[in-house]
Order: structure tokens, then sequence, then C-alpha cells
């Protein structure tokens, strides 16, 4: 059922046709919308449309699906998981009204968390498209989502990184040599992850093995992943790899998900098959999922929606399978959707928050392509951005450039200033490994280099004495 939205703005009439017409034109601007033909065609608009997303009631977003119920199982998937009670206390709200709630001083952690089941992700991104960017970081900052497998990731005063240790030609020998490298700069604990230069299972069950072995032998309190396709995954349990987490990248719609070669049906099959291995010591959250707004467009699979309300579905789909990791590689698809640092640095505090209010557990690959008109200047300040707002987890790579996907993201070393500037700390289990281990002191701080490339000699991490 689609309502019409008319309004008159400085002497001038603006009608919209539809809650996903008017939340494509409220949305802040930025180049994947312009070449999808849905963005505002000037400031006038989208302010008009942004004064009508304002009065529109949370429940229309219930009747007014952006993509069709019958041609869509993301829209199954949140119209029918949908949690009434859950959504009762500001069933009667206007997305404006929802917007002052959130930024109450009463509106904590625990209210959040009893409302996340009743949003819906359209919801969510609408009330995104009314709110500043501090706005963002004051609302997402009081929801924590934590989550386990070997350790504790998402607490409070806490922040984790992923060690991205990738090479061009998936050497084991240049792998190791990264993953020691991060390991010795304190980071690993939201994930050691690679992403596979090629499709070979073999080469994913290699790398699983690589790590796990390395996981074993240093007895790092943390998880590995091999960022393949989920159905390499899926072989590759069948075929006996010791696989901790799945790994998908995961967008908006049933269209755009076949375009990356997968439905919901299959991952569950592959978390099923992952839970049945029990690798998990403190909990089996052992999904991992990847985003980015641009996903569904350049996939031809938009239904005409904006990109961020599609990303905002991305993690009904997310929340679904209770993940581990979640995170968006926000600037990595490119400035045809995601144009300069400004855009960046609003998607990525769009996303977080996003994640955040549907009880998602976000992270952010703070990161962009060599063509973006960006530099690392628009990185430091999203990371220090997102890092008040609360995110999760954040990337270590080698010298923050990422040499097989050639691209830009952070350093090992940025989350040694992220931690002294925030006062933030690892996951707990981890951070006491980097103590015993020598890697840092009692005041959590790095050790001399000197000091920590010594602890790789020790014969008991060279194999040279048994417990």
């Amino acid at each position: 059922m689609q309502r019409r939205y008319r309004t008159r703005v400085a002497g001038e009439t603006f009608e919209f046709q539809g809650l996903r017409e008017l939340l494509a034109r409220a949305s802040p601007a930025r180049s994947g919308d312009e070449l999808a033909g849905v963005a505002a065609r000037d400031e006038s608009e989208r302010v008009a449309a942004q004064l009508l997303l304002a009065d529109v009631g949370l429940g229309e977003f219930l009747e007014d699906l952006v993509v069709p119920y019958e041609q869509d199982e993301v829209t199954r998937l949140i119209v029918d998981g949908h949690d009434a009670p859950a959504f009762a206390p500001l069933a009667n709200r206007s997305v404006g009204e929802f917007r002052d709630w959130l930024l109450d001083y009463g509106t904590d952690a625990e209210a959040l968390q009893r409302l996340a089941p009743g949003l819906t992700p359209e919801m969510v991104a609408a009330v995104s498209k009314l709110m500043r960017n501090q706005d963002l970081i004051l609302a997402a900052r009081k929801r924590r989502v934590v989550t386990r497998f070997r350790n504790t990731l998402g607490l409070p005063g806490r922040v984790s990184i992923r060690l991205q240790p990738n090479h061009p030609a998936d050497d084991p020998a240049g792998i190791t040599a990264s993953i020691v490298d991060g390991l010795l700069y304190g980071c690993g604990d939201a994930v050691i992850g690679i992403n596979p230069a090629t499709d070979s299972v073999e080469r994913l069950i290699e790398l699983t093995r690589l790590l796990a072995e390395l996981i074993e032998r240093y007895r790092i309190p943390t998880q590995g992943c091999v960022l393949g396709h989920v159905t390499a995954q899926l072989e590759a349990i069948e075929r006996g790899a010791p696989v901790d987490l799945v790994f998908q990248s995961i967008a908006g719609t049933e269209a755009a998900n076949a375009a990356f070669g997968f439905d919901l049906a299959l991952l569950r099959r592959a978390r099923e098959a992952a839970l049945e291995l029990g690798r998990g010591s403190l909990g089996q959250d052992l999904m991992y999922f990847e985003t980015g707004q641009g996903s569904c467009l350049s996939a031809e699979a938009h239904h005409g929606c904006d990109q961020q309300t599609l990303e905002a579905r991305a993690y009904a789909v997310a929340r679904a399978f209770s993940p581990l990791l979640v995170n968006t590689v926000v600037g990595f698809i490119g400035p045809e959707y995601l144009y300069d640092g400004k855009q960046i640095t609003r998607a990525g505090l769009e996303d977080h928050f996003c994640g955040k209010l549907l009880g998602v557990p976000m992270g952010c690959d703070v990161c962009y392509t060599n063509h973006a008109e960006a530099d690392q200047d628009d990185m430091d300040n999203l990371l220090t951005l997102l890092g008040v707002a609360g995110c999760n987890y954040f990337m270590g790579v080698p010298g923050a450039d990422d040499v097989m996907l050639s691209y830009q993201s952070t350093s090992f070393h940025d989350s040694h200033y992220l931690r002294q500037v925030l006062g933030l700390r690892p996951a707990p289990e981890f951070e006491r490994w980097l103590r015993e281990m020598g890697i840092v002191d009692e005041g959590h701080r790095l050790r001399p280099s000197e000091t920590r490339h010594r602890l790789l000699a020790a014969p008991e991490i060279q194999g040279g004495t048994e417990d």
C-alpha cells in the first residue's frame, strides 16, 4: 500500500510516491544514488523529503514495503521475523519522534536491546536520514553488541582488530610473516582473516589449516577465517578442514545475493555445518559477514531503492544468523558509489548506527580506493569518529596498503593510536595473552620491538618444549 507524500517548501511543491521514493530523496547526497537516478535533484527536494519523512509513522514501514514481499526473500525475512511486542513501545511514534527518543538521556543500552527485534532496517535507515553525524555517533555509542567464539568481542571500553595478512599469490610464507608482524603489534583479536587470491578449494583448505595450526601452536585466544565463497567453505568443511568462522559478502536484496552466488538456505546450511565442528571455546557465534553501500546497485538489483536503505537491509540478513563479526567495507566499492572522503565518512557512520540498532556486531573496514577523492587523513577522521561511536572492530593491514586487493585501509599502528586516544583495550582474553607473551606491558603498552621479536625465538614458540 503506497501513500503519496506532498509538501511545499519555499513556495515550491514537492511530491513523492511511496516510502521507497521518499527514503531515496531524503538521503544525504552520494554518487551511487545519483548514478541510480534515485537521488534528490537538489537540496530543496532533499529537505522537503526529510521534513515529510520526519512525520511518517514507524508502523507505515510494515505496510509499504520498499521491495515487494512476493519477489524478495530478504523482505520476507524482515516481515516474518518482525517482533511486534518489542516494537510496541514505539508503534505510535513517527520517524522524527524516534530520533528524539534515541537521543534522549533516558534511552540506554537496555532499552535499545529490548527494542532491536521490533525494528526493521527501513525504520533505522529512515531515522538515520534525519540525523547529523554527531547524532549517529551518540545513539550508536549507547548500544553494545557482544559476541563470543574463542574470545569476547564488543565489550565497553574495548576495540578489536582483524589481522588481514593478504598476499597476491597466497604464499603461505608471506602470509605467515604478515600474521606474525600483526601479532607483535597486538592485532588479531577480532579474527585473523585471509582474503584468498584464488577460488581454489584446495588453497582455501591449505590456508585454513595454516591458521588453525598457528592459533593452536601459539595458544592464541582468537579465531581464523579464510574469506572464500560460502560454497567453497562448505566444501572445505565437508573435506575435514578446521573451519572456525564461515564468511560471506551479503547484500540487502535477494537478487543481489543471487549475484553473489548464494541464498539464505545456503547460509543456514553452512552455519549448521560449522556448528557441528564445535570449534568455539566461549561461544558459537561463528558467521562473518561483509557488506558495503552500493552492492545492490552494482549488481543491478536495487529495485529503485537508495543504497543506504538497502545496506541496512543487509544487516537484517546478518542478524538472522547470530554472527560473530559484521563489517561494512565502506569505501571499497569505489567513487561511483561513495565519491569522496565526506561521503565515505557519512556512510561509515550510517552503517555502524543502523547495524548497532538492529543488534548486529558492527565493525568497519575504514578504507578507500586509489581513484576516490579521499586520502589517509579522511580515514584517520572516520577511524576516530567510529571509535568514539563504539565500533566493535577495525582492520589491521600491513602498512595500511592491501597489496592483494589494491586498496587503502588501516594499519597495525592505527590500533595503538585509537586505543591510546580513547583509552580502549583489546578483547580481555587476547589482552591477557599479549601480556603473557610479553608483547605488551602491564600498562597495555607495546614493549620495545627487539624484545617482542626475541619472543619468536623462544623454544616454546618454536615447538622445542611440550606442556
